[in-house]
């Protein structure tokens, strides 16, 4: 059997089960092989039920000797309890508002289960089997024993169960002929690593938790090796690609730029401001990332970069992610560089079928300079005469595959620099843009005030908003961001309808307010943005869609409720939306919050308005999640290695891709791995 092979081929699976785990993203042996275990259950040995102590973790092994079903709370929920027996006692077990159990569980079927155990509520010394976190039936004949051991724990489903995923992962085991290595042999050796095939027998049904520990690492390292080999091929192949475009040196038009702007350049942004123009005069194309906090300056360089390519006779293009961001960008552009003789269009959604038409043909006769626009300046119809550079904003709202149709849209590669606001802790860069060169702007322009932030408990909410209001009076505006778009029976957390129902029949009444959330459709979203832009809104209820928003020098205040459902990442982009005016401005962070993690993360936010050390602190608090896909679209989200816990796996596989990329015979070998593995994640990685 071979990995690639659709899953349905794989026996006891078949097209009905291949449906069910294509949501869990399994098509492929492949896919199967990779559904790593969440956990382990240590089952080593069957407790009797009558030797069972409470507040202890124990497996048993018994029979349902009777089952009582009833009903409760205001949804209705289900709640099964069976007793079970092994000949040396009793348990009860209870499922909450498990319905697919109800036709499963019958008095005389025997059970395995694994929890914690406690004395049943209201059972006058009757103990009970709380928190399960392994439960099968079983057949009548079936030996327990035969199971006993480390037991894996699958991310599952209701139709795809642990027996399920054990049983059909054991099957695919044992009928693959061969698990072929993917790192070259000498790689292996000088890492220690696992063969592979020993490795996913190990991670999967390991005889010792030291046996995981190898697996993992082993598995960990194979990942991030693989991510950071076709990273370096990506920049490798750019380099290769000789035509790229060489500027010349600076001359009138970027000094009368420069002359122009009504500030010094800080310190960093004249150090981003070098790099960029040595990438871009020397002929091997520019891919260059510039990390900078909120607020520290970007787009002033993106806007020299993109005359320095004007100047040369080449054409430039800035892609924003929204298109009121876009619309904000064209009109400092057209203000500030009119004057310098510019042609600057925005390429809108807006636009009329002949406007859109007009602007192609202009751009095509090279009748505009610099193009600005969302989406739309990767769509087919859009032809330049001589692209020399492209600006990407907030890159992680694009990414590789998009940055790529942008690149064939000139006759000679053209540079490409990438701006994002999302500060990211130096190792995480070297991983997650492993295919670019990176300039950091930490320093913030002289002048601009920092925004003050407190944390206050809800209590505290008509003080809060009795202060906003004030603030509003005073001509400013505000934002109030909250958690969830409407209210959930689920969750106690408050929702931006609610907030907003609440707040406009109340203290905010005769207050002109907006609210704007992800289900909206997109146009709508942006004409309630727009209006808040131009000041006709003076208070906007959102969730995070404000987070990559638009810039409103007048907004000085914002509330986030429920503040510890976010990370501090995410607070921090949402507090930059604030404090880009004139006017003192403030944050407050309600929240009720109660673990320990949950107030450190407010203090850290209380006391820090660097968005880098914001950037470390939330890695270690929160874990990295899926940040590799976040982060920069068209990476594949990591299965198995955690860049925090593993940073040490890290560095060693980053080395090892280096060595691999100054070796020919390893990169031939990794080549075909990467095509096969990681094909859609990395286009054009093995054109030749």
């Amino acid at each position: 059997m071979e990995l690639d092979q659709d899953i349905q081929y794989l026996k006891g699976i078949g097209p009905k089960k291949a449906q069910l785990l294509k949501k869990l993203g399994i098509s492929k042996i492949f896919d199967m092989l990779t559904h790593y275990p969440r956990g382990y259950e240590d089952q080593s040995s069957i407790t009797p039920i009558g030797e069972l102590k409470p507040g202890e973790k124990s497996t048993i092994s018994g029979v349902i000797t009777s089952l009582q079903e009833k009903r409760a709370g205001r949804r209705n929920m289900l709640i099964l309890t069976a007793m079970v027996s092994d000949g040396t006692g009793f348990v009860q077990i209870t499922w909450f508002n498990q319905r697919f159990l109800k036709a499963k569980l019958k008095p005389g079927k025997k059970v395995f289960a694994t929890g914690k155990v406690e004395f049943a509520f209201g059972g006058q010394g009757q103990y009970s089997m709380s928190q399960l976190s392994s439960f099968e039936i079983m057949d009548p004949d079936e030996d327990e024993t035969k199971g006993l051991g480390i037991l894996p724990i699958y991310p599952s489903t209701e139709a795809l169960n642990q027996k399920f995923f054990r049983k059909s992962i054991r099957e695919l085991l044992n009928s693959v002929d061969t698990i072929p290595e993917v790192i070259p042999e000498n790689i292996a050796n000088r890492y220690r690593l696992l063969p592979r095939g020993e490795a996913f027998w190990g991670i999967h049904f390991p005889d010792s938790f030291a046996k995981v520990k190898q697996a993992r690492n082993r598995l960990a390292f194979e990942e991030l090796y693989l991510i950071q080999c076709g990273l370096m091929m990506l920049k490798k192949r750019t380099q290769e690609k000789k035509q790229g475009i060489r500027h010349g040196l600076n001359s009138v038009m970027v000094d009368k730029l420069m002359g122009s702007l009504p500030f010094e350049l800080t310190g960093d942004q004249r150090r981003a401001w070098n790099d960029i123009c040595n990438d871009m005069e020397s002929s091997v194309p520019m891919r260059r990332l510039v990390q900078g906090d909120v607020g520290s300056g970007k787009t002033v360089i993106a806007m020299l970069a993109l005359v320095k390519t004007v100047e040369n006779g080449y054409q430039g293009a800035l892609m924003a992610p929204t298109e009121i961001l876009a619309r904000q960008h064209y009109e400092g552009f057209v203000k500030q560089l009119e004057p310098l003789g510019v042609k600057v269009a925005l390429l809108s959604g807006k636009l009329t079928k002949k406007q859109r038409e007009q602007i192609y043909e202009e751009l095509a006769a090279q009748q505009i300079d610099i193009v600005i626009g969302t989406h739309a300046l990767i769509q087919e119809q859009v032809s330049f005469k001589k692209l020399g550079l492209v600006v990407t904003d907030e890159q992680h709202r694009f990414g590789i595959n998009q940055r790529a149709e942008l690149e064939k849209k000139g006759t000679l590669m053209p540079d490409v620099l990438v701006m994002t606001a999302t500060p990211i802790p130096r190792t995480m860069t070297l991983t997650v843009y492993g295919d670019l060169d990176v300039s950091l702007i930490r320093e913030l322009p002289p002048g601009r005030k920092p925004v003050r932030t407190f944390v206050r408990t809800p209590d505290r909410r008509e003080l809060i908003y009795k202060f906003m209001r004030d603030e509003i009076s005073k001509g400013r505006q505000g934002y109030v961001v909250c958690p969830l778009i409407e209210d959930s029976e689920e969750s106690n957390l408050l929702s931006a309808e609610a907030v907003y129902d609440e707040l406009t029949h109340g203290i905010f009444r005769d207050i002109p307010c907006g609210l704007v959330h992800g289900k909206l459709k997109q146009k709508d979203k942006e004409a309630i943005m727009q209006e808040f832009y131009e000041g006709h809104l003076k208070l906007l209820v959102a969730t995070t869609v404000i987070e990559v928003g638009v810039n409103v020098p007048n907004a000085s205040m914002m509330v986030i409720e429920n503040a510890q459902q976010f990370g501090l990442a995410q607070l921090h982009q949402l507090r930059g939306r604030i404090g880009r005016g004139e006017y003192s401005s403030y944050c407050v962070l309600v929240t009720d919050g109660k673990t320990e993690v949950s107030k450190e993360r407010m203090r850290i936010m209380e006391t820090t308005s660097d968005g880098f050390v914001l950037a470390e602190e939330d890695l270690k608090l929160r874990g990295p999640g899926q940040f590799f896909g976040s982060m920069q679209h068209g990476l594949p989200d990591l299965k198995i290695a955690d860049v925090l816990q593993d940073i040490d796996i890290l560095l060693e596989a980053r080395r090892a891709a280096l060595e691999t990329m100054e070796n020919r015979v390893d990169l031939d070998y990794v080549l075909p791995i990467l095509e096969l593995q990681y094909k859609e994640h990395f286009m054009n990685i093995t054109d030749t």
